[in-house]
C-alpha cells in the first residue's frame, strides 16, 4: 500500500481566486488614494441567529487558517488577473508581493456563539485585511451552518451515535467541509472518504438497495455481504418485506449480526417491531440503525424507540433549513491621518454594525451556567472569576498560531454546549438562550 504524504497548506494551490471581484477593485482604488496603508480592524459576526435558533456553533476555523496561508498571488493567478484586466498594473505589482502580516483573533472552533459575537477580529492594513473578506465569510457561513444544525441533532440523539452521510446531496467539496463540521458538532463518523483522508474522520458504510436488487434473491445478497464483510456488518432490511428480511438476516449471519438498517416507513413503529423480532430470534445484541431524511425533529421523535444510531444526510448538509449563518465582515475601526484609531460603523436600517474593536467573554454563574455574552468595545470586559474569555490568537504577525486538532475542537463544542441553560436543548423556535451585552470602554 502506498503511504499518503500529507501536504502543508503552502504546498497546495493558491486560494487567492476564491474571492469576489470587488475586493480587488477596492484594493486598486485604495492604492490610488493612498488609504490602503491605514491600520484597520475588521470583524466577522452575525446580527442575528437563524430564525428560531437559540445558539450557533463556530466551525471552519481550521479550514480558514489553511486557506489564509495559501492566499498568495502567484504567477498563475497574476496572469489570469492581467489577461482579464481585472486590475491595473500598479495593483498587479502590489499583489505579487502580497502576504498577510497582521493579527487575527477569533472564537476557537467548536465554541457556541450568539448575535454580535465577534467570531473573528482581523487587524492589519486595510489592503491586507479587506482581501480576506470573501474567503473568510465563505468558510464560516457554510461550516458554522452545518455545525449548528449538527449540534442540535447530536443533542437530540441523547448519546446515540450519528453518522454524516450527505455527500450525494451537496457539492462535492462542500460535502467534505460538511463532514468536518458535523464531526466538530458531535457526529461520530462520515461516509465521505475524502474527509477521512484530509481530516482523519472515521468513515463507515456497507450497502445500498442496489446491492440487494443486483442479486437473484435477498438471501443471496445477505450471504454475499456477510461472506465479504463479516457477521458484524449492517444489513439493509427494507428493500422488500422488513419482517422477512430480518428473519433472513439472522438466519444468514446468526445472532452475531452487527446491525440492521431501516431506510423507509414509520421508523418508530418499525424499530419497535424489529427489536422484538430480533430479540425473539436470539439476536439481542444486533443494533438498529435508521436513515431516511432525518433531521433534529425526527431524531427527537425517535427518542423512545429502540434505535441505536442515526444516519443523517440532506438535512444536515443543508443546515436543516438554514444553509448559511448570515455572517458579515465589517470594518469597525480604522486609523485617521494621524494614526489614531477611530471607531466606524454602518448605520443602515436593519444592517447596523457596532463600531470599535471588540473583546468578548462568556459570563458564567457560580455553577458554571452561561448567563450572557459580554462584548467589550475598546477594552476587555472584567472577568469576575467565574467567566471565561472567548477570543484566542489565531494569526500573529502573519504566522498561524491557532491551529489545533479536530478532536480538540470537537471536545470544546461538547463542553461549551453543556454550559448553556437548559432551554438551549429545546427544538421549538425561540430567542437566543443568553443575551449579548455590549460594554463601552
Amino acid at each position: 500500500m502506498t503511504a499518503v504524504t500529507a501536504r502543508t497548506p503552502v504546498d497546495l494551490p493558491s486560494s487567492a481566486l476564491l474571492t469576489d471581484h470587488y475586493e480587488l477593485t477596492m484594493l486598486q482604488a485604495s492604492l490610488a488614494s493612498g488609504t490602503w496603508q491605514r491600520r484597520s480592524v475588521f470583524e466577522l459576526f452575525s446580527r442575528r441567529l437563524p430564525e428560531g435558533r437559540r445558539y450557533g456553533v463556530v466551525a471552519g476555523v481550521g479550514r480558514a487558517l489553511d486557506l489564509v496561508e495559501r492566499f498568495r498571488f502567484d504567477d498563475h493567478v497574476l496572469g489570469i488577473l492581467d489577461e482579464e484586466r481585472v486590475v491595473d498594473e500598479q495593483t498587479l505589482a502590489w499583489l505579487a508581493d502580497y502576504e498577510f502580516t497582521g493579527d487575527i483573533w477569533g472564537y476557537p472552533e467548536g465554541e457556541v456563539y450568539f448575535p454580535y459575537s465577534p467570531l473573528l477580529v482581523v487587524e492589519s492594513t486595510f489592503a491586507e485585511a479587506v482581501l480576506l473578506e470573501t474567503l473568510l465569510l465563505s468558510v464560516y457561513n457554510h461550516d458554522s451552518a452545518i455545525a449548528s444544525a449538527g449540534s442540535r441533532m447530536t443533542w437530540a440523539a441523547q448519546g446515540r451515535p450519528c453518522i454524516e452521510m450527505g455527500s450525494r446531496r451537496t457539492h462535492e467539496e462542500a460535502a467534505v467541509a460538511a463532514a468536518r463540521a458535523a464531526y466538530v458538532a458531535g457526529f461520530d463518523a462520515t461516509s465521505n472518504l475524502a474527509a477521512r483522508e484530509r481530516y482523519q474522520i472515521p468513515t463507515t458504510g456497507t450497502s445500498a438497495h442496489s446491492f440487494t436488487l443486483l442479486h437473484d434473491s435477498e438471501e443471496d445478497a445477505f450471504r454475499a455481504q456477510v461472506t465479504s464483510l463479516g457477521r458484524g456488518t449492517t444489513l439493509l432490511v427494507d428493500t422488500y418485506d422488513v419482517a422477512e428480511a430480518v428473519r433472513l438476516a439472522v438466519e444468514v449471519a446468526g445472532p452475531e449480526l452487527g446491525a440492521v438498517r431501516l431506510d423507509s416507513g414509520d421508523l418508530g413503529v418499525l424499530a419497535h417491531q424489529v427489536r422484538a423480532q430480533l430479540d425473539a430470534l436470539g439476536a439481542t445484541g444486533t443494533k438498529i440503525v435508521v436513515t431516511s431524511d432525518l433531521d433534529e425533529y425526527a431524531i427527537a421523535a425517535l427518542a423512545s424507540a429502540p434505535v441505536d444510531g442515526y444516519g443523517v444526510g440532506t438535512q444536515l448538509v443543508t443546515g436543516s433549513g438554514h444553509p448559511t449563518s448570515g455572517f458579515v465582515y465589517k470594518l469597525v475601526s480604522r486609523a485617521d491621518e494621524q494614526g489614531r484609531m477611530l471607531p466606524v460603523a454602518k448605520k443602515s436600517k436593519d444592517k447596523a454594525s457596532v463600531g470599535g474593536r471588540k473583546y468578548a467573554l462568556r459570563q458564567l454563574s457560580p455553577e458554571g451556567v452561561a448567563q450572557a455574552e459580554v462584548v467589550g468595545i475598546g477594552a476587555e470586559p472584567v472577568d469576575d472569576g467565574d467567566d471565561r474569555s472567548l477570543l484566542v490568537p489565531l494569526v500573529r504577525e502573519g504566522e498561524v498560531v491557532g491551529r489545533e486538532s479536530l478532536d480538540a475542537a470537537r471536545q470544546r463544542h461538547l463542553t461549551s454546549r453543556e454550559e448553556l441553560p437548559l432551554p438551549a436543548r429545546m427544538l421549538s423556535k425561540g430567542q437566543p438562550v443568553i443575551p449579548t451585552v455590549h460594554l463601552d470602554s
